[in-house]
């Protein structure tokens, strides 16, 4: 059986998202995927791509290609949900595609420097012909050959910008930096600016053959350049350094894109969100809240402060649906809020259905 998602329910997918964009969507967005469904072939051999089976480069384009299309045939997309695949290679593959080591032998994706230089040796630039770069790329031409666009291919975890020099400064000694070096900082930090956007367009070129189609890993489909921005390595640095050494490139970013969110990772970024929320051209907060909280829908005071700023909100993996129709009566609205996926199994369709018709996303 082939991936169950028409044509029809793209262009209704579509205009969801131009409408939640644009502020015309009353409701949510609400993505709901069913586990469970027959692919109705034979397994393939390949392993599904993930962090810890990324670095393997002799598995051919094409083989990982058939295995991302056997897992989503095994799929069943409901509400705002559609047929898409996350190409994880960790977070912040753009350390590795200027240089550094990925090692996944943990299992998950971590980088180092092939290195040790100091600040004043370090220098960044982007190369098409990088062995990470052009695994991604392949990966991307074998996937529109094989869906010609029915699959929504994510772009790679770029990661932010102090967080890439972050692995090549491991985050003490560039702590130490924006004391001691504040100019070379700088100038680093709008190396890999200029670098990510280069690797951002050149990655592009392979994921938008047909109509404008943008998507990263928070999910959140866009038909002109957008991006889930960061910044991981703020949480321990002050709000003066934050206007200082992030706020300047962040903004370059939001008006070279012309969209975008920030990823605030946990309490530690909660001082930096007024100055985020002053930012003109950034669109939305997605709100990572701490490991022990049970679910997204704990932090009315929070969610009302960004809503207040005209801001958009993502809640994040942790939740399910009254989650959503909690945080929907804190803000007082659900315009303007977009869930990540809702995972559940096939028997609980009539449940979800239910749901989705109560919040106004009925697939």
């Amino acid at each position: 059986m082939a991936i169950d998602f028409s044509p029809e329910r793209w262009v209704q997918v579509r205009q969801n998202y131009q409408r939640w964009w644009a502020g015309a969507l009353e409701r949510p967005l609400v993505p709901v995927i069913l586990k469970g469904r027959e692919p109705g072939r034979a397994k393939p051999a390949a392993p599904l791509l993930r962090q810890g089976t990324c670095h393997d480069l002799t598995i051919p384009a094409e083989d990982v290609i058939d295995a991302i299309d056997y897992e989503l045939s095994g799929y069943e997309f409901l509400g705002d949900s559609f047929p898409h695949f996350f190409m994880d290679f960790g977070p912040g593959v753009l350390a590795a595609m200027l240089g550094a080591r990925l090692d996944n032998s943990s299992g998950g994706v971590w980088y180092h420097p092939t290195e040790e230089l100091p600040v004043t040796k370090l220098g960044f630039r982007f190369d098409p012909e990088n062995v990470w770069v052009r695994r991604v790329r392949a990966l991307y031409q074998a996937g529109w050959q094989r869906w010609q666009g029915q699959v929504a291919l994510t772009m790679t975890d770029l990661g932010g910008n102090l967080d890439v020099l972050s692995t090549f400064r491991p985050s003490e000694q560039l702590l130490l930096d924006l004391y001691d070096f504040p100019d070379e900082v700088k100038r680093l930090t709008w190396e890999a600016h200029e670098a990510w956007h280069q690797c951002y367009n050149y990655l592009n070129q392979d994921l938008q053959q047909a109509e404008p189609l943008y998507l990263d890993w928070s999910g959140i489909l866009s038909t002109r350049p957008n991006y889930m921005l960061q910044c991981d390595f703020c949480y321990m640095i002050s709000p003066a350094m934050f206007k200082e050494f992030v706020e300047p490139e962040l903004v370059a970013t939001l008006r070279r894109l012309g969209r975008g969110m920030y990823h605030l990772d946990g309490p530690g970024q909660l001082p930096h969100l007024d100055l985020l929320l002053a930012i003109p051209e950034l669109d939305g907060i997605q709100w990572v809240p701490d490991i022990k909280a049970p679910d997204c829908g704990h932090y009315p005071d929070l969610y009302r402060r960004i809503a207040a700023a005209g801001k958009k909100i993502q809640l994040v993996w942790r939740g399910e649906f009254a989650d959503l129709e909690a945080v929907i009566q804190q803000v007082g609205t659900g315009r303007g809020i977009h869930k990540t996926v809702i995972w559940k199994e096939l028997k609980d369709r009539e449940e979800a259905v239910g749901w989705l018709k109560r919040l106004g996303a009925e697939c």
